[in-house]
């Protein structure tokens, strides 16, 4: 029903030296001139099966990009019960050049909503780094009748990042989530809401900011 790139557990641009174990210090306002790689080292849920799912780094660092391929939740008409709510949570590596450390700024999510009278879906998504207590999380809306595009934008202060730990390895984990509820509108007609676009443009895109590390 709809398209998108295909690669899952792949990894793609350069490796980048580890950081230095120490807390993050002095801001830079420009990301790394060396190249970032991500490891998709996990994926799992019924919102990205096998193959459906792909990470990109952006040529400037400045971001990467999550494309779904099967993203797709729906209620009504000949729908499944399971098909309802869909989720994918992706487990990845970020290799980043000596000395720097990054956070998530902000993010877009985007996909399309066909939704009856009535009917009401959410999106869901959350992030954060392997063995922190500090999760960034957030929920969108969007009630019928809609058929168009969906997008939704998340956004941190400065002070509120959270920073990936000097030195040490741990995973990126980001999770989200579609929900559809028929609420209302007729039974018999067909909601739905995906992650993925029709006309081939990524459709998630987490932007980094970036900090020096203190030298040792």
């Amino acid at each position: 029903m709809h398209s998108g790139i295909l690669a899952t557990g792949a990894m793609l641009g350069l490796f980048g030296a580890t950081l230095s174990p120490q807390s993050p210090a002095s801001s830079t306002p420009n990301p790394p001139t060396e190249k970032v790689r991500v490891e998709v080292e996990t994926v799992n849920g019924s919102g990205c099966p096998k193959d459906t799912a792909a990470v990109a780094v952006a040529p400037d660092n400045t971001a990467f990009t999550v494309t779904y391929s099967q993203y797709l939740a729906r209620v009504g008409g000949s729908s499944d019960p399971t098909d309802a709510r869909k989720n994918c949570q992706l487990s990845l590596l970020v290799h980043v050049p000596h000395g720097f450390t990054y956070a998530v700024a902000s993010a877009d999510y985007r996909g399309y909503a066909s939704l009856q009278p009535g009917a009401v879906s959410k999106q869901k998504s959350s992030f954060y780094f392997q063995g922190s207590p500090d999760t960034t999380s957030s929920s969108h809306v969007f009630k019928g009748p809609r058929h168009d595009n969906w997008q939704a934008t998340d956004s941190t202060d400065w002070g509120q990042l959270v920073w990936a730990p000097c030195g040490t390895r741990r995973n990126f984990n980001v999770n989200t989530e579609l929900r559809v509820s028929a609420g209302t509108s007729d039974p018999k007609q067909t909601s739905f809401m995906t992650m993925d676009s029709t006309d081939g443009d990524v459709n998630t895109i987490y932007r980094l900011a970036w900090k020096q590390c203190p030298k040792r």
